[in-house]
């Protein structure tokens, strides 16, 4: 049945049965060479492979937004009313045709389908994760985390539906984005719960705050909404040199059209093409961001080199992996490659954080 939304469940059961079957692959391997683990390892190796395949749903995700597949199949959560691109190739054909340099073509078509088979895939696993932890509550298995990424990845799903039924509506797509890290950072808070005293024994006695490191990772998701912003309103290019934009330190900016969050790709609330310096205003407020978010981070790591120096030497270094990959984004004309090394990097600081975050709790709970 296709709704007036853009939303056809027709395909549904066609795609829940090919996650099952996909997700069936990483399964078998683990439960093959963990079988004989108590009930919490193997959910560990579960929650493991599933935070895994969580890190490239990211990163395909930026890579589908990146190459402008996000439209791909114009209709959710099938493709043309089917469940791959082969069956709906007359219809991707006849859309190309008409529209050679539109949204639709074969190529992006499947790049927008394997993005959802890979949701499809962590969706299943986590699945998984709620029926094996209800029956494992009793070895010690937390049963609730599972039920909240449940309900994270089926709201997820739903900004998925709406990036397409909003045609790439900037607010959507960022609400996407940074539902995709935060997932992540439920999956690494879970793995980190999971490992226990593996995990915790690595902190050190005088470690930073739990409260120091929430902090951290909330000015971290803050820049990572600014640099989503970006990339959804396609400002990176709104400036094309560094450090400075268009010659100057402080150049013409649009604030409010540039900050103005409901309204369509490209326009104005009031259906006017957005301004120029609206997108220089984007640009230059995640450039902000970066100077002061990168120096707090750099500044705690440097802070606790000395009680946490496998840490901090990994927070410093994908700090810096983080400003060179944005940095080339801009003086390289926004190269695929170190767009995607950027986001990945994002997704790898919030990984760092959040399990320095749970472990550290850990340990002073049980010290």
């Amino acid at each position: 049945m296709s709704l007036n939304t853009g939303v056809d469940w027709a395909p549904a059961l066609e795609l829940m049965a090919l996650a099952a079957v996909l997700a069936l692959a990483p399964v078998w391997w683990a439960w093959r060479h963990y079988r004989g683990d108590a009930p919490r390892a193997r959910m560990l190796r579960l929650v493991s492979v599933t935070l895994f395949i969580c890190f490239d749903l990211v990163v395909f995700g930026a890579f589908t937004r990146l190459t402008d597949s996000g439209l791909g199949c114009p209709d959710w959560p099938g493709c043309y009313g089917t469940a791959s691109p082969v069956a709906a190739a007359t219809p991707i054909a006849q859309a190309q045709s008409a529209m050679p340099t539109g949204p639709v073509t074969q190529v992006k078509a499947w790049i927008e389908m394997v993005h959802r088979y890979i949701a499809m895939v962590v969706g299943a696993l986590i699945v998984l994760q709620v029926a094996l932890a209800w029956r494992w509550r009793a070895a010690g298995v937390l049963w609730a985390a599972p039920w909240l990424l449940l309900l994270w990845i089926l709201l997820q799903g739903a900004f998925g539906a709406w990036t397409v039924t909003f045609k790439l509506q900037p607010s959507i797509v960022t609400g996407h984005l940074l539902g995709g890290m935060v997932l992540l950072a439920l999956l690494q808070a879970y793995r980190a719960y999971l490992q226990g005293e593996a995990s915790w024994s690595r902190v050190p006695t005088e470690s930073p705050s739990s409260v120091a490191l929430a902090v951290l990772f909330g000015l971290l998701m803050a820049q990572i909404a600014l640099g989503a912003w970006v990339s959804t309103n396609y400002a990176v290019l709104a400036c094309q040199d560094f450090p400075t934009c268009h010659g100057q330190w402080w150049p013409d900016m649009n604030w409010a059209a540039g900050f103005e969050l409901w309204r369509p790709l490209g326009m104005s609330g009031l259906g006017e093409p957005i301004p120029s310096n609206a997108l220089v205003a984007i640009h230059v407020a995640h450039r902000m961001g970066a100077l002061v978010v990168g120096g707090v981070l750099l500044l705690a790591a440097w802070l606790w080199r000395r009680v946490w120096p496998r840490w901090s030497k990994r927070l410093a270094l994908l700090v810096a992996l983080q400003v060179l990959t944005g940095i080339s984004n801009v003086v390289l004309q926004w190269p695929l490659l170190a767009a995607l090394a950027h986001t990945a990097g994002a997704g790898l600081l919030v990984m760092h954080l959040v399990g320095a975050w749970v472990a550290s709790q850990q340990k002073r709970q049980w010290s």
